[in-house]
Protein backbone atom coordinates (compact mmCIF):
# COMPACT_ATOMS: atom_id res chain seq x y z
CA UNK A 1 0.00 0.00 0.00
CA UNK A 2 0.94 3.34 -0.55
CA UNK A 3 0.93 6.29 1.67
CA UNK A 4 -2.55 7.21 2.96
CA UNK A 5 -3.86 10.00 1.33
CA UNK A 6 -6.97 12.27 1.69
CA UNK A 7 -10.16 11.91 0.08
CA UNK A 8 -13.40 13.03 0.13
CA UNK A 9 -15.81 9.71 1.72
CA UNK A 10 -18.36 10.47 -1.04
CA UNK A 11 -19.51 11.61 -4.50
CA UNK A 12 -21.38 14.44 -3.15
CA UNK A 13 -18.31 16.82 -3.77
CA UNK A 14 -18.08 15.96 -7.41
CA UNK A 15 -21.97 17.12 -8.52
CA UNK A 16 -21.35 20.99 -7.24
CA UNK A 17 -18.55 22.06 -9.51
CA UNK A 18 -20.66 20.67 -12.43
CA UNK A 19 -23.54 22.88 -11.97
CA UNK A 20 -24.71 25.55 -15.27
CA UNK A 21 -22.25 27.74 -15.80
CA UNK A 22 -24.22 31.20 -16.11
CA UNK A 23 -22.73 32.25 -12.46
CA UNK A 24 -19.68 34.35 -12.18
CA UNK A 25 -18.75 32.13 -9.70
CA UNK A 26 -18.99 29.12 -11.36
CA UNK A 27 -15.25 29.03 -14.05
CA UNK A 28 -18.27 28.83 -17.20
CA UNK A 29 -18.19 30.46 -20.07
CA UNK A 30 -19.58 33.78 -18.27
CA UNK A 31 -16.75 33.85 -15.98
CA UNK A 32 -14.19 36.13 -15.81
CA UNK A 33 -11.80 34.48 -13.02
CA UNK A 34 -9.08 33.05 -15.25
CA UNK A 35 -7.96 36.25 -16.65
CA UNK A 36 -8.39 40.12 -17.11
CA UNK A 37 -11.87 39.93 -18.95
CA UNK A 38 -14.44 36.36 -20.26
CA UNK A 39 -12.86 33.85 -22.08
CA UNK A 40 -13.20 34.56 -25.94
CA UNK A 41 -12.16 31.37 -27.78
CA UNK A 42 -13.72 27.83 -26.93
CA UNK A 43 -9.98 26.61 -25.96
CA UNK A 44 -9.87 29.82 -23.38
CA UNK A 45 -12.87 28.87 -21.83
CA UNK A 46 -12.60 24.71 -21.40
CA UNK A 47 -8.98 25.58 -19.90
CA UNK A 48 -10.80 28.00 -16.97
CA UNK A 49 -13.45 25.52 -16.77
CA UNK A 50 -11.10 22.95 -16.23
CA UNK A 51 -8.51 24.90 -13.45
CA UNK A 52 -12.05 25.93 -11.57
CA UNK A 53 -12.95 22.41 -11.23
CA UNK A 54 -9.40 20.95 -10.29
CA UNK A 55 -8.65 23.58 -7.74
CA UNK A 56 -11.35 21.62 -5.43
CA UNK A 57 -10.31 18.26 -5.82
CA UNK A 58 -8.61 16.05 -8.64
CA UNK A 59 -10.68 14.95 -11.30
CA UNK A 60 -10.92 12.25 -14.02
CA UNK A 61 -10.99 13.11 -17.52
CA UNK A 62 -14.47 11.50 -18.36
CA UNK A 63 -15.51 14.41 -15.30
CA UNK A 64 -13.83 17.00 -16.90
CA UNK A 65 -14.92 16.06 -20.08
CA UNK A 66 -18.79 15.68 -18.91
CA UNK A 67 -18.38 19.21 -17.17
CA UNK A 68 -17.06 21.02 -20.92
CA UNK A 69 -19.51 19.29 -22.85
CA UNK A 70 -22.63 20.46 -20.17
CA UNK A 71 -21.04 23.85 -21.07
CA UNK A 72 -21.39 23.64 -24.79
CA UNK A 73 -18.00 23.79 -24.82
CA UNK A 74 -17.18 21.90 -28.82
CA UNK A 75 -16.02 18.79 -28.83
CA UNK A 76 -12.70 19.66 -30.51
CA UNK A 77 -11.77 22.28 -28.61
CA UNK A 78 -12.47 20.29 -24.94
CA UNK A 79 -9.87 16.98 -26.35
CA UNK A 80 -7.13 19.35 -27.61
CA UNK A 81 -7.17 21.38 -23.78
CA UNK A 82 -7.81 17.91 -22.18
CA UNK A 83 -4.69 16.35 -23.66
CA UNK A 84 -3.03 19.27 -22.79
CA UNK A 85 -3.95 18.81 -19.15
CA UNK A 86 -2.70 15.76 -19.42
CA UNK A 87 0.17 15.93 -20.77
CA UNK A 88 1.25 18.54 -17.90
CA UNK A 89 0.30 15.96 -15.19
CA UNK A 90 -2.98 18.07 -14.26
CA UNK A 91 -5.20 15.07 -15.34
CA UNK A 92 -3.76 11.50 -14.06
CA UNK A 93 -6.56 9.06 -14.51
CA UNK A 94 -4.11 6.48 -12.73
CA UNK A 95 -3.11 8.28 -9.85
CA UNK A 96 -6.57 9.35 -9.83
CA UNK A 97 -7.46 5.57 -8.78
CA UNK A 98 -4.57 4.62 -7.04
CA UNK A 99 -5.85 7.58 -4.05
CA UNK A 100 -9.12 6.60 -4.71
CA UNK A 101 -8.72 3.14 -4.04
CA UNK A 102 -6.68 3.58 -0.53
CA UNK A 103 -8.69 6.69 0.86
CA UNK A 104 -11.78 4.59 0.44
CA UNK A 105 -10.82 1.70 1.67
CA UNK A 106 -9.25 3.23 4.95
CA UNK A 107 -12.47 5.62 5.24
CA UNK A 108 -15.05 3.23 4.43
CA UNK A 109 -13.59 -0.32 4.50
CA UNK A 110 -14.55 -0.95 1.14
CA UNK A 111 -13.43 -3.98 -1.09
CA UNK A 112 -11.94 -4.08 -4.43
CA UNK A 113 -14.83 -4.99 -5.64
CA UNK A 114 -16.80 -1.73 -4.71
CA UNK A 115 -13.91 0.23 -5.22
CA UNK A 116 -13.81 -0.93 -8.96
CA UNK A 117 -17.88 -0.43 -9.12
CA UNK A 118 -17.00 3.58 -7.37
CA UNK A 119 -14.28 4.50 -10.58
CA UNK A 120 -16.41 2.81 -13.57
CA UNK A 121 -19.15 5.62 -12.37
CA UNK A 122 -15.71 8.03 -12.96
CA UNK A 123 -14.78 7.09 -16.30
CA UNK A 124 -11.96 5.00 -15.24
CA UNK A 125 -10.61 2.80 -18.01
CA UNK A 126 -10.75 -0.59 -16.96
CA UNK A 127 -6.71 -1.33 -17.22
CA UNK A 128 -6.20 1.37 -14.90
CA UNK A 129 -9.11 0.38 -12.28
CA UNK A 130 -7.45 -2.96 -11.86
CA UNK A 131 -4.45 -1.37 -11.53
CA UNK A 132 -5.37 0.61 -8.50
CA UNK A 133 -7.74 -2.50 -7.03
CA UNK A 134 -4.16 -4.72 -7.15
CA UNK A 135 -2.73 -2.82 -5.03
CA UNK A 136 -4.82 -3.55 -2.44
CA UNK A 137 -3.38 -6.16 -0.14
CA UNK A 138 -5.66 -9.51 0.23
CA UNK A 139 -4.25 -9.47 3.74
CA UNK A 140 -5.28 -6.17 4.25
CA UNK A 141 -8.77 -6.61 2.95
CA UNK A 142 -9.33 -9.19 5.06
CA UNK A 143 -8.24 -7.40 8.36
CA UNK A 144 -10.44 -4.56 7.67
CA UNK A 145 -13.34 -6.89 6.91
CA UNK A 146 -12.75 -8.46 10.52
CA UNK A 147 -12.63 -5.01 11.61
CA UNK A 148 -15.93 -3.97 10.14
CA UNK A 149 -17.51 -7.30 11.86
CA UNK A 150 -16.11 -6.92 15.29
CA UNK A 151 -18.03 -3.17 15.33
CA UNK A 152 -20.91 -4.04 14.07
CA UNK A 153 -21.35 -6.78 16.08
CA UNK A 154 -21.55 -4.89 19.32
CA UNK A 155 -24.39 -3.41 17.68
CA UNK A 156 -26.39 -6.71 17.09
CA UNK A 157 -26.04 -8.39 20.45
CA UNK A 158 -30.01 -8.74 21.92
CA UNK A 159 -31.21 -9.48 17.84
CA UNK A 160 -32.06 -12.79 17.55
CA UNK A 161 -29.51 -14.99 15.65
CA UNK A 162 -30.61 -15.09 12.52
CA UNK A 163 -30.83 -11.25 11.87
CA UNK A 164 -27.48 -10.68 13.80
CA UNK A 165 -26.15 -13.26 10.47
CA UNK A 166 -28.24 -11.41 7.57
CA UNK A 167 -27.29 -7.94 9.20
CA UNK A 168 -23.55 -8.67 9.24
CA UNK A 169 -23.15 -10.08 6.04
CA UNK A 170 -25.27 -7.44 4.37
CA UNK A 171 -22.83 -4.93 5.73
CA UNK A 172 -20.02 -6.95 3.85
CA UNK A 173 -22.00 -7.80 0.81
CA UNK A 174 -22.47 -3.90 0.27
CA UNK A 175 -18.86 -2.66 0.91
CA UNK A 176 -18.39 -5.57 -1.89
CA UNK A 177 -16.41 -8.21 0.69
CA UNK A 178 -17.19 -11.43 -1.59
CA UNK A 179 -19.11 -14.26 -0.02
CA UNK A 180 -16.42 -16.80 1.15
CA UNK A 181 -14.45 -13.93 2.46
CA UNK A 182 -17.25 -12.51 4.34
CA UNK A 183 -18.89 -16.57 5.91
CA UNK A 184 -15.61 -16.96 7.07
CA UNK A 185 -15.11 -13.71 8.93
CA UNK A 186 -18.26 -13.59 9.85
CA UNK A 187 -18.14 -17.28 11.49
CA UNK A 188 -14.73 -16.41 12.97
CA UNK A 189 -16.89 -13.29 14.48
CA UNK A 190 -19.47 -15.68 16.05
CA UNK A 191 -17.71 -18.22 17.17
CA UNK A 192 -15.16 -16.34 18.88
CA UNK A 193 -18.41 -14.47 20.81
CA UNK A 194 -19.24 -18.18 21.66
CA UNK A 195 -22.60 -18.17 19.32
CA UNK A 196 -23.68 -21.52 18.29
CA UNK A 197 -23.82 -22.56 15.44
CA UNK A 198 -22.15 -20.43 12.55
CA UNK A 199 -22.50 -22.67 9.83
CA UNK A 200 -26.57 -21.20 9.89
CA UNK A 201 -24.38 -18.35 7.65
CA UNK A 202 -24.80 -20.43 4.72
CA UNK A 203 -28.71 -20.26 4.77
CA UNK A 204 -28.33 -16.32 5.00
CA UNK A 205 -25.32 -15.01 3.48
CA UNK A 206 -26.38 -12.85 0.37
CA UNK A 207 -24.88 -14.08 -2.75
CA UNK A 208 -23.13 -12.19 -5.56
Amino acid sequence: MTRRTHWPDSGEHDAAPVADGGSTDSGGPASSRAGDGPPRTPEEQARAVCLRLLTGNPRTKKQLADALQKRGIPDEAAEEVLSRFEEAGLINDAAFAGAWVESRHHSRGLARRALARELRTKGVESTLIDEAVGQLDPEQEEQTARELVDRKLRSTRGLDREKRLRRLAGMLARKGYPEGLALRVVRDALEAEGTDDPDLLDDYLPGD
